[in-house]
């Protein structure tokens, strides 16, 4: 379907379209109207983003969401000295501002996928790369943030765990001495393995744009099932061995919880599966993943403010401190892979809609 067919009078956006109008590949289940006719120029998706489309929720609660992250993430710094003199600037602060970065490229990217995604059906397939990969860029940002923040040092044994019991102080005691081990290796190996595994999920996630079709979102959501675990390792390490705390417990079991509603949303298509026809606009369930993902972000946000006001009355992160190579130097070259993955598959896309286009020849 060209672009002339998609735009009405002076070049006006025609009317949203039902499912059986547009190609196979831009439907979604259970959302049978609304839907964008592949060929609307920038200047007209831009003017959907205030008309209302299938795709005018998903984008706006990730946009609005990027501005109520950077003011919660601002917020803490206002009236606030930083554990370290320098203010925002000091090396002390290079993880949270690489996980800021992290946030923000993923939902930059998520809303802008999907207001420019009706530009073309090669757009549409792009889009969405670069929004795989700055989920991916996402991940390394908060396992950059959990590896100088959540575990910079050794804990000391948790107040009132001599009154646990034997069972569990023997268990803390050898999950303790595992740790003392395994420390050069997690120091070592723990953000280089978050970047390889980003860069798997991304290649996964662009490969079930053509591959597995039945099964997409529950492959995409059980593989980014595996760089949480990944990058849990720290939290999960604290809460267990080293006592945790309240505050840290309490914003990460929040934030599992919106990671689970996120996936339980995207995985079921809930609540259009049940009523075809009457989500096609407002409360499908993508807007929903967007909503609890961004909220299991904010608690990710409280979770990581919270260990840095401990760290704040400590010594600064011991053994390694913070530098621009092992913080944004990690991100820029994340980045430049995940940027070489998208144009590796957006090359096969763009060959694979110039020979569809192409007329074949007669024998």
């Amino acid at each position: 379907m060209g672009a002339g067919g998609c735009r009405g009078p002076f070049g006006a956006a025609r009317p949203l379209l039902s499912s059986s109008e547009v190609p196979p590949s831009i439907t979604e289940s259970f959302i049978l109207s609304g839907y964008r006719c592949p060929g609307y120029t920038a200047a007209q998706c831009l003017l959907s983003a205030f008309r209302p489309t299938n795709e005018t929720g998903n984008f706006w609660t990730h946009f609005l969401a990027l501005f109520v992250f950077a003011f919660r993430f601002l917020e803490q710094f206002w009236g606030l000295e930083g554990p370290l003199p320098g203010g925002l600037l000091d090396p002390f602060y290079y993880p949270l501002w690489s996980y800021f970065l992290g946030v923000c490229s993923l939902l930059v990217a998520s809303s802008m996928a999907h207001l420019f995604n009706s530009m073309s059906l090669l757009v549409r397939e792009i889009c969405f790369y670069i929004d795989y990969g700055t989920i991916s860029a996402y991940t390394v940002g908060s396992s950059l943030a959990y590896f100088y923040y959540v575990r910079p040092r050794a804990s000391p044994p948790a107040p009132g765990s001599a009154h646990l019991s034997s069972s569990r102080r023997e268990g803390a005691s050898w999950l303790g001495a595992v740790a003392g081990h395994a420390g050069p290796w997690f120091e070592a190996l723990y953000v280089p393995t978050a970047c390889l595994i980003a860069l798997f999920c991304t290649l996964a996630c662009c490969s079930t744009r053509h591959q597995w079709p039945r099964y997409r979102y529950l492959i995409r959501t059980l593989v980014f099932l595996l760089p949480f675990l990944v990058v849990s390792i720290p939290v999960f390490h604290k809460l267990w061995w080293a006592g945790g705390g309240a505050r840290t417990g309490r914003f990460f079991l929040r934030h599992c919880f919106w990671l689970l509603a996120s996936g339980i949303f995207n995985i079921s298509k809930i609540p259009e599966r049940f009523s075809p026809g009457k989500f096609d606009i407002w409360g499908h369930s993508h807007q929903w993943f967007h909503c609890c993902t961004f909220m299991s972000i904010l608690d990710e946000l409280q979770m990581i403010h919270g260990e840095i006001e401990q760290l704040g009355a400590g010594p600064p992160l011991p053994p390694r401190a913070p530098t621009f190579l092992s913080t944004f130097g990690v991100m820029l070259l994340l980045l430049a892979l995940l940027v070489s993955i998208v144009g590796w598959f957006g090359a096969r896309a763009h060959a694979s809609h110039q020979g569809e286009t192409q007329p074949r020849k007669e024998d």
